[in-house]
């Protein structure tokens, strides 16, 4: 989900994040897309180790070209924009908090994917229609600067109710909840704690502490939060921010020298649950060629290969995850969920909400 945070150390370990560009064949059409090229669309932080991705290609005959659009929020307010003439056969990215908009808007047609019976049904949200398949899942957490509270004498926030705390003012940064995606995972994650009538109050308490808002991800984790890598070279001012439970173990694999303990830690008790699906799109110009892109995107290959890439959990039975992984990143044992078609009925109003009482 935030792979692009260490695009450098990523290239150096062979994965592959492609923006805008990737393999097509000479004899493509005006689109720069041909029979023998299938397209994924996606968010920024999309990458997969060449090995896999080369075996796929060499297994199915296709080649795979790779557009990445920013956070995804971004990236599906675009895909549905351009649905009519989508740019491309595959979007990968769409999750849970975003899922009924994208549906609503008929962004995907249906595919049932080979090897969906390998998925665990508490992912798969649209089980009647398949118009998405389930390909990961994560939590949307706090991070903390380990380092900056070892310092200051003072005990890490462990729950949503510490936030507001006088201890933790002007320490907080999130993202824009109608612009990102995580920003928008822990606005859902404040009402299913607090309540439809219960989180706007909270708000209110947390723009009193002095939480910071910015865009989107990368900027509130490589900019501004003190305990990314990014962050101390810039030495920046905020440590504590809204990433994800697998951050920790992103800051120990791509460091040089490698900690003997991940700098970053988790408030465990802010997280809320996201899953992110792949789907056919609608128009999609190679459509066969986007049906073997989900099946391989469910695969046990591309599945096992995914948490050191992406940083994310697979949802394929049988798929591995390293043990790095789960030593510095466990997923949340009791995280925040919400029902789909709540999130449907009432998210757009709370953003709205939202942006009136937190940004403007």
């Amino acid at each position: 989900m935030h792979t692009k945070t260490f695009v450098a150390a990523a290239v150096g370990l062979g994965l592959v994040t492609l923006s805008a560009c990737g393999s097509s064949d000479s004899g493509s059409g005006s689109d720069g897309q041909d029979s023998k090229t299938v397209t994924l669309v996606s968010h920024s932080s999309w990458a997969v180790s060449k090995d896999v991705l080369a075996a796929f290609e060499k297994d199915s005959g296709y080649k795979v070209r790779v557009l990445e659009d920013g956070d995804a929020g971004q990236a599906v307010n675009k895909a549905i924009l351009t649905k009519d003439n989508p740019q491309g056969d595959v979007f990968f990215g769409v999750d849970n908090t975003l899922l009924s908009r994208a549906l609503d808007n008929g962004l995907f047609e249906s595919y049932e994917a080979q090897g969906l019976d390998r998925v665990g049904a508490d992912y798969q949200l649209d089980k009647d229609e398949h118009r998405v398949t389930p390909v990961d899942y994560g939590d949307i957490c706090v991070n903390y600067d380990k380092q900056y509270f070892a310092d200051h004498k003072l005990a890490p926030p462990a729950t949503l109710d510490d936030l507001v705390k006088p201890a933790y003012k002007n320490l907080l940064v999130t993202e824009n909840a109608s612009t990102s995606s995580p920003g928008l995972g822990f606005l859902l994650g404040t009402a299913a704690r607090y309540g439809d009538d219960g989180w706007q109050d909270y708000w209110t308490k947390l723009k009193a502490n002095g939480v910071k808002v910015v865009d989107g991800w990368e900027q509130a984790y490589n900019e501004e939060f003190s305990g990314s890598a990014g962050g101390r070279a810039a030495k920046a001012e905020r440590p504590l921010v809204v990433s994800y439970a697998s951050s920790p173990p992103a800051e120990v694999i791509y460091a040089d020298p490698k900690p003997k303990a991940a700098p970053t830690g988790v408030a465990e008790g802010t997280c809320f649950r996201q899953i992110e699906f792949a789907g056919l799109l609608s128009n999609a110009k190679n459509a066969e060629g986007g049906k073997k892109l989900i099946d391989f995107l469910v695969s046990e290959k591309f599945q096992s290969d995914m948490p050191l890439n992406m940083f994310v959990y697979p949802v394929t039975e049988g798929a591995q995850v390293p043990a790095e992984f789960t030593a510095y990143g466990p997923a949340a044992k009791d995280p925040e969920t919400m029902d789909p078609a709540k999130i449907a009925e009432n998210r757009d109003d709370w953003v709205r909400a939202w942006t009136s009482l937190v940004v403007k």
